[in-house]
């Protein structure tokens, strides 16, 4: 085809790779625009902590893990998880789900495999990549790219933001591009962390013990949100899946209050009638041994609970049932945003329309983490910029 129309992506995360695998080489010139001098960075350092590339619930279910669900559904329904799975094997990349429903590249395949296979995707779709090219802005209608001492400017057809979130900026992803979409008049929301950890003011005697251990098979609660889990305790406080599932409701309520309320149910698979019966009729054993030998809890558990509770409460069957069932912690701020696995934040979702183009810039499109949305851990974050960015590439396949 003759006069090809170009297309712009900027940045090389996971949602404009896919992007630039599912556009038309017949009908569009493309090409990525990455700051870095490789691609994929944070899909690399994501990858070190347990690389699960999506989840294997239902759509339904899947789709309730977002926020705001109704935003990311739409992706989703057209390039769900079970596609993406397909997609995969496509490359060469086969999965296996593992005992928690999450979805994992068989046993051996490292991050670096999958990046790889996903970038030689990249030259049979024709897809020209530029390193070191830092965007700086406009300038006119051209966009303008820093790379070494030099300025370049490209005027494209149609431009395509995959710029990520304010995290983990050693990968590139530090979120300092909202200064040129505000200068557009573009609306963007502040910055958090999310899928973090929270600060907790542990007793020192009691840190000094605890540090590293994980809480285990508890369910964990915040404002009306539920995840049964696991959690470890640190220095800072307390993080682990069971926490980064809350991270919505922790949230909402550290920044409109500066604390949230965290409450854990220790033995989720008793009830409190059940507790409370063991507790009252202890005989001859202390309430520590009914609490180690009769309900498993171990020394972790014992001494939160002596932590938060009197000697009075402790001593009580009915007000101790109720703490085991509904320990209390209080959680008073974010860890620091740069540590955190993912963010909320960025574009709002207002400013786009439902094909992800900017309203007020005809021709500019954004995708991936930039976008004000959230997500828990488990492949959902990677799942919705897939499907972003496949769904993007089909919307502009067909204009």
């Amino acid at each position: 085809m003759l006069n090809k129309k170009n297309v712009i992506i900027i940045g090389g995360g996971p949602a404009a790779l896919m992007l630039a695998c599912s556009l038309d080489h017949s009908k569009y010139t493309i090409s990525i625009y990455e700051k870095n001098n490789a691609l994929g960075r944070k899909f690399l350092v994501a990858g070190k902590g347990g690389f699960n590339l999506t989840h294997s619930e239902e759509l339904k279910q899947f789709a309730d893990r977002y926020s705001p669900k109704e935003f990311i559904s739409s992706f989703l329904k057209q390039f769900s998880n079970t596609d993406f799975i397909r997609w995969l094997g496509s490359i060469g990349i086969e999965t296996y789900t593992g005992s928690s429903k999450r979805v994992f590249p068989v046993k051996g395949i490292k991050p670096i495999e999958v990046l790889k296979a996903i970038e030689n995707k990249l030259p049979e779709n024709k897809v020209a990549v530029f390193y070191d090219h830092e965007w700086k802005g406009w300038e006119s209608d051209a966009l303008l790219f820093k790379t070494g001492n030099k300025s370049v400017a490209v005027e494209p057809y149609i431009t395509v933001f995959a710029l990520g979130g304010a995290s983990w900026k050693v990968t590139g992803s530090d979120g300092t591009w909202t200064n040129y979409f505000k200068e557009k008049n573009i609306t963007l929301n502040s910055f958090y962390a999310s899928n973090c950890a929270y600060k907790i003011e542990w007793d020192q005697n009691f840190i000094k013990e605890y540090a590293g251990q994980a809480l285990k098979n508890g369910e964990f609660s915040c404002g009306g949100l539920n995840k049964k889990g696991e959690a470890v305790i640190t220095e800072f406080g307390i993080e682990g899946s069971g926490i980064y599932a809350l991270s919505g409701a922790i949230r909402a309520q550290l920044v409109q209050y500066g604390i949230a309320e965290l409450k854990i149910d220790l033995k989720p698979e008793l009830s409190i009638e059940s507790i409370k019966t063991y507790l009252e009729n202890r005989g001859n054993l202390s309430v520590k041994d009914v609490l180690e030998k009769k309900l498993n809890l171990t020394s972790l558990h014992i001494s939160l609970l002596k932590q938060y509770t009197t000697k009075e409460v402790y001593n009580d069957a009915n007000s101790l049932a109720g703490f085991v069932k509904a320990l209390p912690l209080q959680l008073t701020g974010f860890a620091p945003i740069d540590d955190a696995i993912s963010t909320v934040g960025g574009i709002a979702i207002e400013e786009l329309t439902a094909n992800l183009e900017l309203k007020k810039l005809p021709h500019h499109f954004c995708i991936g983490e930039m976008i004000d949305w959230d997500a828990p851990t488990g492949g959902y974050l990677l799942q919705a910029c897939f499907s972003m960015g496949d769904a993007l590439g089909q919307y502009l396949n067909k204009i």
